[in-house]
């Protein structure tokens, strides 16, 4: 049986600090040599409020970056929800067209002349 390792807090805070500064949790991971997905959990931990990785990554500007994002993605789900009703909207008014023809056509008999 493998012995698990274990990290203290201010080791995960760093982890997660690098990743965040390198941008990417896998290079960071490799750099210090532990598993990825043990760092993916650091992060998810710190995401959750369970870690703090200090002032840096809660700066104004990435809160701002994160409001900018949110309202973009809410701007593109009042598109798509609007979108969905266009298309709804056209398909209930060719399925009351298809049954118009289709029972005009029973009403003139095979409906080839």
């Amino acid at each position: 049986m493998g012995s698990t390792k274990k990290y203290d807090k201010e080791y995960k805070e760093q982890a997660v600090k690098l990743a965040h500064d390198l941008g990417s949790p896998k290079k960071a991971a490799e750099e210090l040599g532990i598993p990825a997905d043990t760092l993916y959990g650091w992060i998810k931990k710190w995401r959750d409020g369970y870690l703090d990785i200090g002032p840096e990554a809660r700066s104004p500007e990435n809160i701002q970056h994160l409001n900018e994002e949110i309202e973009q993605l809410r701007q593109r789900v009042k598109e798509q929800e609007r979108t969905i009703r266009r298309l709804q909207e056209e398909r209930e008014i060719l399925a009351d067209a298809t049954a118009f023809f289709a029972s005009s056509r029973r009403k003139s008999g095979s409906g080839k002349e």
